[in-house]
């Protein structure tokens, strides 16, 4: 077993909420400074800046988790993680395909910069990413799952898009095998309202949208990586999260 020290809730320049230097060479060389070694981007309903997130992360000794953070009908925030980048794209397709479709106004939202693996500005998305999408809680869980990845629901001790603040509870379906906490002194509490996150896998994440915001490198999971390769950490990584 190896300790991996995590942030698996990042976004890049391509979240139009998210600092414009947020682009994936500065993301990976922050999260080398603060130690961590298990990292995961996870902009708005898109994956299109994880193939130049790998390249960079690799420059720095750190296993890149390729994500997003979608938006479900209910306007609730889910992280969903991938062992593949193949795999990451075709939920980015998915989840471009049942956007709610509304222009970007850059001067109000913020740019969407999608970038290449030199760091470069390739482009910037039209449609606004941050909109919620028409798959609903059941709809995304299974459409990840059949992706090989995983899907739990993000900052559950947020008003904004936690899914506790919008749907009053934690519920029973889908049976979400993890939960994310922005902050982690409040576990406690929510276990003690919601007894069913007892038994699931608690992680905590930054849901970093400025440099200085990537975790200090504080939260630790353990995985089997014996014999190492980053293909292997993501996969036990993902078994992980599933409770397997």
């Amino acid at each position: 077993m190896s300790e991996y020290r995590y942030d698996l809730h990042v976004h890049s320049c391509l979240s139009p909420c998210a600092d414009d230097d947020m682009t994936p060479a500065n993301i990976a060389g922050m999260a080398s400074l603060n130690g961590i070694s298990l990292l995961a981007l996870t902009d708005h309903n898109s994956a299109k800046n994880c193939p130049a997130f790998f390249e960079h992360c690799k420059r720095y000794g750190i296993v890149p988790i390729p994500g997003m953070e979608l938006t479900t009908s209910e306007d609730v925030h889910v992280i969903c993680l991938f062992p593949t980048l193949e795999s990451a794209l075709e939920m980015d397709r998915i989840a471009g395909e049942k956007l709610i479709k509304v222009k970007n106004r850059p001067e109000i939202f913020g740019r969407q910069i999608v970038v290449d693996e030199n760091d470069d500005p390739k482009c910037e998305l039209e449609d606004l990413i941050i909109n919620a999408t028409s798959l609903d809680l059941n709809a995304a869980y299974e459409t990840v799952l059949s992706l090989g990845g995983v899907a739990y629901p993000a900052h559950i001790d947020r008003q904004a898009n936690g899914i506790v603040s919008i749907l009053g509870t934690f519920p029973d379906s889908p049976r979400f095998t993890a939960y994310e906490l922005n902050d982690g002194d409040s576990a406690e509490g929510y276990v003690h309202r919601f007894s069913v996150l007892s038994g699931l896998k608690k992680i905590v994440s930054s849901d970093a949208h400025h440099l200085w915001s990537i975790s200090d490198g504080s939260e630790m999971i353990e995985l089997c990586d014996d014999p190492y390769s980053s293909d292997l950490v993501r996969r036990r990584l993902i078994d992980y999260l599933l409770g397997r």
